[in-house]
């Protein structure tokens, strides 16, 4: 199918309700990309916050009526402007480093509301994480269980645990985003969950409040989670019954997007069928703790990017833009797909050109670095694309690789736009390093 969007016609695009063109020109809300372009330049990151308000409104809807905390997954798309969207529609997080607790609370959070994940806390994350008040370490080994007891009790704190649990179910997703399987490196196994319980109920710097489960991301089928949930709940059960109570039930996140005509549930849907299978084992009242990430950002985003040349040969032709793999790495990551769009229709800022089969790919020194492959497009040198989905683990996973800068990030707000990251400077990449004194 062509990514060439072929009519002007004002409906959104699908799978992206706050993304349309009108007349022949692509706006983001009400906001026209071709003008962003032009304060700005290119590569671009620009974001909806209509479209993360919409992605998290489905999440709360599926809870309306429950005792749920909503934490915002930022390895998705840690910018300040966005955590401050989250933040303002009173979202807890999730964190996984030392450095994205400190975002956080640069960008208005509430400590208790954030959950610390991750395999390999340092004690120095754990202090700083204690000192802040945060509402609760995932833990996801025997030694971090008694290294965060440690530092509690030498801090005369309490440590508020839920032990992350393994639950060997196939999410159905790429091996790499895939996080709860008996070889994956997360969590405690399931078989030896009860024991880890007790051994953190003993110690005297935890105090046991949850249990969680993450099985992946990019997750397209209810069938995975609820098989999930059915494994959890048999260890409440036997946690409980030896006399360990627990707060919460944390279920993770992981919930797909439309990147290439996926069909995943709806947020909503989901937890409507997930809360039905909770209430019919007698869970209902519990307290639940979600951490959706890329759900609510994914297709908040895109990426303007400039065409720079056109290359044609026997075998392929080649889009070369000015966006590449250290902007957008998901493609070399996990041959992701990124459906890719112009941003003014022929006619309008373009050229005319004869559509043509290309491999788009930005100018990194590395065959890896390509954005799409075989994509039907009409362009000439000097037309502006649109990467699209690019909300999710784009900005948040770029690199300075080959002496780039990183780009700027815009937050558009109806027909308003906010320079929430200005674009990085050389200078600023060197800052930090050193001439060695001859």
């Amino acid at each position: 199918m062509s990514d060439l969007v072929t009519q002007a016609a004002p409906a959104a695009l699908p799978g992206h309700p706050f993304l349309a063109y009108r007349n022949e020109s692509l706006h983001l809300e009400d906001v026209t990309l071709s003008k962003l372009i032009r304060e700005h330049g290119t590569p671009l990151f620009v974001y909806s916050k209509a479209a993360m308000l919409s992605a998290l409104a489905a999440y709360q809807r599926g809870f309306a009526g429950r005792r749920a905390q909503i934490c915002y997954a930022m390895k998705a798309n840690s910018s300040l402007g966005v955590l401050q969207v989250f933040a303002q529609a009173g979202c807890g997080f999730d964190i996984v480093s030392g450095g994205e607790l400190d975002r956080v609370l640069a960008a208005g959070g509430d400590a208790q509301k954030i959950i610390f994940s991750g395999v390999g806390k340092t004690r120095a994350e754990m202090q700083h994480a204690l000192a802040a008040g945060i509402g609760c370490f995932n833990v996801e080994s025997e030694g971090e269980l008694d290294a965060l007891s440690s530092v509690a009790v030498a801090m005369n704190l309490l440590a508020p645990v839920s032990i992350r649990v393994n639950p060997n179910v196939d999410p159905k997703t790429h091996p790499y985003i895939s996080t709860g399987l008996k070889d994956n490196k997360f969590g405690v196994a399931h078989e030896d969950a009860l024991r880890v319980y007790q051994h953190a109920a003993s110690l005297k710097g935890l105090k046991v409040i949850g249990i969680d489960c993450h099985i992946g991301s990019q997750i397209t089928d209810a069938t995975p989670y609820l098989d999930a949930m059915d494994r959890i709940l048999d260890l409440v059960v036997s946690i409980e019954a030896a006399g360990i109570p627990l707060e919460h039930i944390d279920f993770g996140g992981g919930l797909g997007i439309n990147y290439n005509h996926d069909t995943p549930p709806a947020a909503d849907a989901l937890w409507q069928q997930l809360l039905t299978k909770l209430d019919a084992r007698g869970f209902g009242a519990k307290k639940l703790m979600i951490e959706p990430g890329r759900s609510l950002v994914g297709n908040a985003g895109v990426c303007l990017t400039e065409v720079l040349y056109l290359k044609f040969g026997e075998q392929k032709n080649f889009c070369i833009i000015d966006a590449a793999m250290n902007d957008l790495p998901r493609p070399a990551l996990y041959q992701a797909f990124h459906a890719i769009v112009p941003v003014a229709l022929p006619g309008i800022g373009a050229t005319g050109a004869t559509e043509a089969t290309y491999d788009v790919v930005g100018p990194v020194c590395e065959s890896g670095d390509w954005i799409g492959h075989e994509r039907a497009l009409s362009v000439a040198a000097g037309d502006h694309l649109a990467v699209l989905s690019a909300g999710a683990y784009c900005m948040s996973m770029a690199s300075n690789y080959n002496t780039r800068n990183r780009a700027a990030e815009i937050l558009v707000d109806g027909c308003k736009s906010h320079l929430i990251r200005r674009r990085e400077t050389v200078q600023e990449q060197m800052q930090q390093e050193r001439l060695v004194d001859s």
